[in-house]
């Protein structure tokens, strides 16, 4: 490599050192206040330590283990849930031409353009009426409508860029329109479906306000956990909890990583 080259790259590089430093350096600080008990302005580190982070959120009466668990099954059900439809709708909005088109293009977009608390309190009385509040399935349905824009648009572009030439050619080979499907346009489409679920799963994991206003307190969920120490200002539980909070969202992302990929390689070998 030419001394050319080797500067060319060092923009680059320091480009990628700055990313990394500002992924890292708050988990950095999140991993510092769970073990600090006192932290003064301005010291730079803290100047004594405790467990009492620790020994606060894995106490029985926190009830952590259960509520993560529920939270992860409820996160990821949304997210399975937004990938399916959001692929479905994304395919009928790109390969078919039909009355409402636009309309749905647009309602897709809704849940980000409406301000959120204004969202959330006509969507409770919609609930109340239909008897979904305070229910779980209530909670999966608005965690749904907020992610579905996510998982239609990620979608949308994807099956836009693959096209259907290859759905059609392995029509005319013999092939009927669900296995065409499965084995063919699935494992092409499979780098989109994991950015839904991804991003549907977070936007589900993290929602506070939603939750406890749909869920009424009854659905207890990480955030619902953990929000209340960070407005309170107790910082040492509240990056306890955002510490699990992020090696459980990080956990979940690698599993369905490797699902995935797994999955597409196993179509595949079927294919040969």
């Amino acid at each position: 490599m030419s001394m050319k080259d080797t500067n060319s790259n060092i923009p680059l590089k320091l480009f990628l050192y700055l990313i990394a430093f500002t992924i890292l350096a708050p988990l950095v600080i999140l991993v510092l206040w769970t073990f600090t008990s006192r932290w003064p302005w301005p010291n730079l580190f803290p100047t004594s330590f405790s467990l009492r982070a620790l020994e606060e959120v894995f106490a029985p009466y926190a009830n952590l283990l259960p509520t993560l668990v529920s939270s992860i099954l409820l996160s990821l059900t949304v997210a399975l849930l937004s990938a399916i439809v959001g692929t479905m709708t994304a395919r009928a909005l790109v390969f078919y031409d039909f009355f409402g088109k636009g309309l749905i293009k647009l309602l897709t977009m809704a849940p980000n353009i409406v301000p959120g608390t204004v969202f959330a309190m006509g969507i409770h009385v919609v609930f109340i009426r239909m008897s979904l509040a305070d229910t779980l399935v209530g909670v999966i349905i608005v965690h749904l409508i907020y992610t579905l824009p996510y998982s239609i648009n990620i979608m949308r572009d994807l099956t836009s860029s693959i096209g259907q030439q290859m759905e059609l050619q392995a029509y005319v080979l013999g092939a009927s329109p669900l296995k065409s499907f499965i084995y063919i346009t699935l494992p092409l489409l499979a780098p989109g479906v994991l950015a839904s679920m991804n991003m549907a799963y977070i936007t589900s994991f993290s929602q506070y306000f939603l939750t406890l206003l749909i869920g009424g307190g009854k659905i207890r969920t990480l955030s619902t956990l953990m929000v209340p120490f960070i407005a309170k200002g107790d910082r040492s539980i509240g990056s306890a909890y955002a510490l699990i909070f992020v090696l459980s969202t990080l956990t979940i992302f690698i599993v369905m990583d490797r699902v995935i990929k797994r999955l597409s390689f196993r179509n595949k070998e079927e294919n040969l």
